[in-house]
């Protein structure tokens, strides 16, 4: 089992519950995209555990009160696209108020190596804590690319959120940014010769939009 300070793999039960239907060949698309939907909504508690708050003034129906809020600027989800898109609907469920950007970036079918042909984050991304997503971690080529441009950007408080991921993806993510912090639902056995995870769930994006 690969371990490392900055990863967290949420063994919630009911997390796990929803991976293992994600993970059935037979689950149909329709079901596919609501059960990634209420995985990832239920990950953005734990991702979000670390935000800062601060009291603020409020009338409730009987008195006057002191009540927590979030601080300052508050989250920017980052969706790698497409299959990011599958969990991003699920964290906007959430905190519906954050603010979104998209990475597109594709793997080259011979390097695996990652290409960009898209990015749009907002203009204030420095000041924002955030949050990328992306359903599978394999090679962790396009993930360390990603990070790569959203510090580029400004960012400066980043954590990378997936529903599973493989050994080798997690080992050239945590080395390229050892300061940003991983969480996923499972930890699998390894990459197979091109580059999907094992056992995995097969293509997220693919079973996501019924493309194949």
């Amino acid at each position: 089992m690969f371990t490392h300070p900055n990863l967290t793999v949420l063994d919630h039960p009911l997390v796990q519950h929803k991976l293992t239907l994600l993970r059935q060949k037979e689950t149909p698309v329709a079901d596919f995209r609501r059960i990634a939907r209420e995985i990832s909504l239920l990950m953005c508690f734990e991702v979000t555990r670390g935000l800062t708050l601060e009291m603020v003034p409020i009338e409730t129906p009987l008195e006057p009160m002191q009540s927590p809020m979030l601080e300052g600027k508050k989250l920017c989800l980052v969706s790698i696209l497409r299959a990011g898109n599958g969990i991003l609907e699920g964290m906007l469920d959430a905190v519906p108020n954050a603010r979104v950007g998209h990475i597109g970036l594709y793997r080259d079918p011979k390097t695996l190596e990652p290409v960009e042909y898209y990015m749009k984050v907002p203009d204030d991304i420095s000041e924002r804590v955030v949050i990328v997503v992306d359903p599978m971690l394999a090679t962790g080529h396009s993930a360390a690319a990603a990070v790569a441009r959203l510090k580029a950007a400004g960012a400066t408080q980043i954590s990378f959120v997936c529903l599973i991921s493989a050994p080798e993806g997690l080992g050239v993510l945590t080395t390229a940014h050892p300061d940003v912090p991983v969480f996923t639902c499972a930890v699998d056995r390894c990459l197979d010769g091109h580059g999907y995870i094992r056992p995995g769930l097969g293509d997220a994006g693919d079973r996501l939009f019924g493309t194949k």
